[in-house]
């Protein structure tokens, strides 16, 4: 596997895909039709120096991740808005009124705010909460275990629980094809659907398990940082945010570079936790991904340069698996 720089993430009936400054939203619209939106964003690192320095980048990475991510779902959204025109309440032509051409934004923004509380509560308070009415847990080491564990236990349940619905079922397939294509680039093989099709679903350097490198971190950080009161505690978990998702982002991101054994197997449990949020997509899924892919990013050029001999050990394979697919293809049609 060699490093391409691509990265994305799953929209509703699309891919967002980013390579540098470039980045592309690639959506399935209602009439099987695909639009493809191509746009820049520079990130506050490039802007500034101080804000590359290691640990201090991931926080920046993962708040713009958020906002551009916020971007392309609001893009996909828009071409599936009920046909139904129904009168504006008295609140929505206030908040016409009052915002103007900036209500989208206001709103973007009050929703970012919204999920970050709601994550705050769920995710920190609660677990919190619950192990400090354990009296029969006295050790603070053990304490900090059982937070985590439940903390964890937390995100399982609520991913499960939202993929119930057939929407988040189908962006989750297109998670599984965003992770195929690149994938597939960076075992040297030629990008087109068999190709993708027979490639890994999981791949090292997704949110998904930035998420569960965040949490198994936070149990470190808080087996040794104990403050006296739980309030202090609280308040410690909401502080040490920024902090926790630096040092989880670094790490995240040597693994995405490196093929070394200890960080293939201290990555895997994050890569088994993406089973609950990739899904093997459909063929027209992968289309879409694939466009995605291209409308950002050279990959003829980037195997030509990376992979002169051809596809690496894996990626052989891959093409052996991917030829039978194409047969078995043929002979279900004939």
């Amino acid at each position: 596997m060699k490093y391409s720089g691509i990265g994305g993430q799953a929209v509703i009936e699309g891919i967002m895909m980013k390579n540098g400054d470039d980045y592309s939203v690639a959506v399935r619209k209602p009439d099987n039709t695909v639009e493809i939106k191509k746009d820049k964003y520079i990130s506050f690192s490039e802007r500034h120096k101080w804000a590359r320095l290691p640990l201090v980048r991931g926080v920046f990475a993962f708040g713009e991740s958020m906002i551009l991510g916020m971007r392309a779902l609001t893009f996909s959204a828009s071409f599936f808005e009920d046909d139904e025109e129904e009168k504006p309440s008295k609140f929505e032509l206030w908040l016409e009124k009052t915002f103007g051409e900036n209500l989208e934004k206001v709103l973007m923004t009050f929703s970012m705010v919204l999920a970050f509380v709601a994550a705050i509560v769920i995710f920190m308070w609660l677990p919190l909460f619950v192990t400090e009415r354990m009296p029969f847990v006295e050790n603070a080491n053990l304490k900090a275990l059982f937070e985590g564990a439940l903390r964890i236990a937390i995100f399982i349940a609520y991913i499960k629980l939202i993929s119930r619905t057939e929407d988040i079922k189908r962006t989750f397939m297109y998670h599984g094809a965003e992770h195929k294509c690149i994938n597939c680039i960076e075992h040297g093989l030629p990008l087109n659907v068999d190709n993708v099709a027979v490639s890994s679903k999981e791949h090292k350097r997704c949110g998904t398990s930035f998420i569960f490198i965040v949490m198994i971190i936070s149990i470190l950080f808080f087996m040794v940082i104990r403050p006296e009161g739980v309030l202090l505690r609280f308040v410690s978990r909401i502080v040490l945010i920024p902090v926790i998702a630096g040092v989880s982002y670094e790490f995240l991101r040597i693994a995405g570079r490196s093929d070394n054994p200890l960080v293939n197997a201290l990555s895997r449990p994050g890569m088994w936790m993406q089973g609950l949020t990739t899904k093997e997509p459909e063929d027209d899924q992968i289309e879409v991904a694939i466009a995605a892919v291209n409308a950002v990013f050279d990959w003829e050029k980037y195997e030509t340069e990376n992979f002169p001999e051809g596809p690496d050990a894996l990626g052989r394979e891959l093409l052996k698996r991917a030829e039978e697919r194409k047969k078995s293809k043929k002979e279900v049609v004939a």
